[in-house]
């Protein structure tokens, strides 16, 4: 699923992070890819996957599926297009369904990350 978001980028990675939290999932890391592609001499426009979960909600699917622990925590990917254009992608939870063996119907318990992330893009009011 990729959105386009009308925030800045910076703005965008704040209201993501700060949105995630504010609902009780944890922000484990941020992996910077643009400053790991200028670390080695190259450029990349601003890009940041943004990993993040919640234990009690994570763990009772890793236990019907061990393997599924692959999927988690999940990950949010924010970036910026040459034109300037931010987008928000994210593997949505009907694409989660049955991998690695998860019991049908238990991806769904993963839908609320996306109205989280769908909250953090909402325009103000």
């Amino acid at each position: 699923m990729r959105l386009e978001s009308p925030y800045s980028f910076a703005d965008t990675l704040i209201r993501l992070q700060s949105t995630l939290e504010s609902k009780n999932l944890r922000v484990f890391v941020t992996i910077d890819h643009r400053a790991a592609a200028r670390s080695v001499g190259l450029d990349l426009p601003p890009t940041t996957v943004v990993v993040y979960g919640n234990p009690k909600g994570g763990t009772p699917l890793m236990l019907a599926a061990p393997d599924f622990a692959l999927e988690l925590p999940l990950r949010v990917l924010v970036r910026e297009d040459r034109q300037g254009r931010v987008y928000v992608t994210y593997n949505p939870s009907t694409a989660l369904e049955g991998k690695h063996g998860l019991p049908r119907g238990m991806a769904e318990r993963l839908a609320s990350a996306e109205t989280v992330i769908a909250d953090a893009l909402a325009a103000p009011t």
